[in-house]
């Protein structure tokens, strides 16, 4: 069975590229979930008032969600960065077996130049693989799951080693703006270090920060590519996010974060986590870090109060 689905309110940039007014897609089953897809941003009251379960141990395992090009690669480097977490983001993961040149690297390369999705039972592999491994740590996953198909999929099997997801964190950023960044974007593939020439330049053109290795393109950074990964980005998200809508309260919490730029988005999130994830601690060359900048501050104000006497 098949229905049509009307296409969201895209840029005037996107519309120009499109060939048709709708897109046929195909729906997930005949669950009710599944024939209540919602708008991306999601106006559903659940989502406004949902706050993160706190009654399951405070582990976070958390899904990072978003549009292509939203951002959420940078927010889960600042967390991992700041917090004892350890991030999974399928994209990085793809991007090292292309690099490597291994099976799946050639398979996916051909798919991503293309603007494709990666096979559900591959991707479930790679994901899975890890996210077994991390049974007690805080999590976040970037990248999958991308339909409601891949939702169950990945509820079914974290369900059955008992460490179900806490938190969907949906990052919420407009078509225009990710628009006015493909085009500014690069990245450093064996790491999968985003930046942006616009607002997250490498400290020297053209070189990674940490090695100084060589920034590339991606081969989906291009306005042609990203609009069909617009579109299926749309298609998929809808069903998936009320998908967890319904189950919000039930162990999972939906959480819509806005904003322009990740410098914005970035206190909505650490003040969700921080809240409501008590056990989540800072790493300890953070806590360093900070010690040293209010010992800094410190002895700074007590000269100037000796200067004053």
């Amino acid at each position: 069975m098949s229905v049509l689905v009307a296409r969201p309110n895209l840029p005037a940039a996107v519309r120009e590229r499109l060939h048709a007014p709708r897109v046929l897609i195909r729906t997930f089953g005949s669950s009710s979930t599944s024939q209540k897809a919602l708008p991306f941003s999601l106006r559903h009251a659940r989502e406004s008032t949902a706050q993160p379960n706190q009654a399951e141990g405070n582990v976070l395992r958390m899904l990072m969600f978003g549009k292509p090009g939203a951002g959420k690669g940078t927010l889960s480097g600042r967390l991992v960065k700041k917090y004892d977490i350890v991030s999974l983001s399928t994209g990085d993961l793809l991007r090292q077996h292309i690099a490597e040149g291994t099976e799946v690297g050639r398979m996916a390369e051909e798919i991503v130049a293309t603007g494709g999705l990666i096979p559900d039972d591959i991707m479930l592999k790679i994901i899975t693989s890890k996210l077994d491994l991390l049974h007690n740590k805080h999590w976040i996953l970037d990248g999958f799951p991308r339909t409601v198909g891949q939702g169950k999929l990945l509820d079914e099997h974290l369900r059955q080693r008992e460490t179900p997801l806490s938190l969907v964190a949906n990052i919420d950023v407009a078509d225009e703006i990710i628009l006015s960044r493909i085009s500014d974007r690069w990245v450093h593939l064996p790491s999968g270090r985003v930046y942006n020439l616009s607002y997250n330049p490498p400290k020297i053109a053209g070189l990674d920060d940490e090695t100084g290795e060589p920034l590339t393109k991606r081969p989906d950074d291009n306005p042609e590519v990203f609009v069909r990964r617009l579109e299926k980005f749309y298609a998929a998200t809808s069903p998936l996010l009320s998908y967890y809508a319904e189950r919000s309260g039930n162990g999972v919490s939906l959480v819509t974060l806005k904003g322009s730029t990740s410098d914005e988005i970035w206190p909505q999130l650490e003040n969700v986590l921080t809240t409501h994830f008590p056990t989540l601690k800072e790493r300890a060359d953070q806590k360093r870090r900070s010690s040293l900048t209010e010992a800094v501050l410190a002895r700074t104000e007590g000269d100037k109060a000796e200067l004053v006497r």
